[in-house]
């Protein structure tokens, strides 16, 4: 299976497994994939120390970095406002709502330093500046891709990327993106469907890949958004991506962050039970429902705020669902939730990292293999 995009970035097989987690990201490096570590979210100490993990985890292998800098960011036009200056733009309503939301869930509080602490950290990795300084970590390390999630890639990283011997990639929902991103002189394309988790557009992969793969030829695409099988690599593969950018399977890895009352609500959730939402992040994400989105997507409700001040809104909030999911109560179990694809009907039961991806190529080859053989069974007919 190996082609183009894994001679060039040093991998076996052309699947690359977008994660939080950084035990994920060295399961599948070392299986022969490529691990990217999701860093929006992380403090610039917490991505430090997850690279460090990974490269001592992970010698010779390959693996890459995704991190969200957009175009339109609050802040950016004075080169990134500092934290005060960004929570004074939330409303007092929003923050009304959410309390009396938490208040009407019996969501229980947690320790005042702790929430501080956690809100301090987070805020660093949602501004401008913070992500600049994200970024800056990402390339101090031996990866080998570094992928924007949001908007046309920035030049003064890409540059330096590119000096660096590093490839890099985006994210895109429409082809006139991906035009913008071939223009901007990106390495690799990922053209991402509406069936996919977290931030996403409304095309679907079907027909976004080979539309995307013919406006930006000879640039290698990569499909992301409804992947999580070998049935479905081999149709990326057959839409003419050089492979796959995965992320919901990893969810329902051993190795994976995924919080367990998440994990068993994947378990009993179809397709039917995600939906792209702002609640968030303050864009649209594909994510599971539950009395969180219900809520924000009640049109008697406040809207979501743009980013990253949605993120900066409910941090809090969402640590106190997270802890009052974990002793059981009702409130944070109803309330809790996480991104994830259209796939997660697939999702029935937690495997280890490696093995997924093992059985995923498996699949994939037989799947290519009886197509094959469809295909040289009508030429001996003819």
């Amino acid at each position: 299976m190996k082609n183009y995009i894994c001679e060039q970035l040093g991998i076996d097989v052309p699947v690359f497994a977008f994660t939080h987690s950084p035990d994920v990201v060295i399961a599948v490096s070392n299986a022969g994939g490529m691990g990217v570590l999701g860093a929006a979210g992380m403090g610039p100490e917490k991505l430090d120390q997850a690279l460090q993990k990974i490269t001592e985890a992970c010698p010779g292998k390959s693996f890459g970095v995704d991190l969200i800098l957009p175009n339109n960011y609050v802040g950016k036009e004075q080169g990134g406002l500092d934290i005060n200056s960004l929570k004074t733009q939330i409303p007092e309503g929003h923050k009304s709502f959410l309390e009396d939301l938490l208040k009407q869930y019996d969501v229980a509080e947690i320790d005042a330093d702790q929430a501080n602490a956690f809100t301090s950290t987070f805020g660093q990795s949602v501004t401008y500046k913070g992500a600049r300084t994200l970024a800056e970590i990402a390339l101090s390390y031996p990866i080998k891709l570094l992928v924007n999630a949001l908007g046309t890639f920035p030049a003064e990283f890409r540059e330096k990327a590119h000096s660096l011997g590093i490839k890099t990639g985006a994210l895109v929902g429409q082809v006139k993106h991906a035009i913008r991103q071939k223009e901007a002189g990106v390495d690799v394309i990922i053209a991402q469907g509406y069936e996919a988790g977290g931030h996403t557009g409304d095309i679907a992969t079907m027909a976004l890949v080979p539309q995307v793969v013919d406006a930006v030829a000879p640039i290698p695409v990569l499909a992301a958004g409804g992947v999580a099988d070998g049935r479905q690599l081999a149709a990326a593969l057959a839409l003419g991506a050089q492979g796959a950018w995965t992320g919901s399977v990893w969810l329902m890895s051993k190795e994976a962050e995924t919080h367990p009352v998440v994990k068993e609500k994947f378990k009993e959730a179809d397709a039917s039970q995600t939906l792209r939402s702002r609640s968030t992040t303050g864009k649209h994400a594909r994510q599971l429902r539950s009395a969180w989105t219900d809520a924000w997507e009640n049109p008697d409700n406040p809207n979501p705020l743009p980013m990253p001040l949605h993120s900066m809104l409910i941090d809090n909030a969402q640590r106190r669902i997270k802890e009052d999911a974990n002793q059981g109560r009702k409130g944070g179990k109803e309330l809790i939730n996480y991104f994830v694809s259209q796939n997660v009907g697939l999702f029935t039961e937690e495997r280890p990292a490696a093995e997924i991806l093992e059985d995923m190529v498996k699949e994939c080859d037989e799947v290519l293999g009886r197509i094959g053989g469809l295909a040289n069974s009508k030429t001996n007919k003819s």
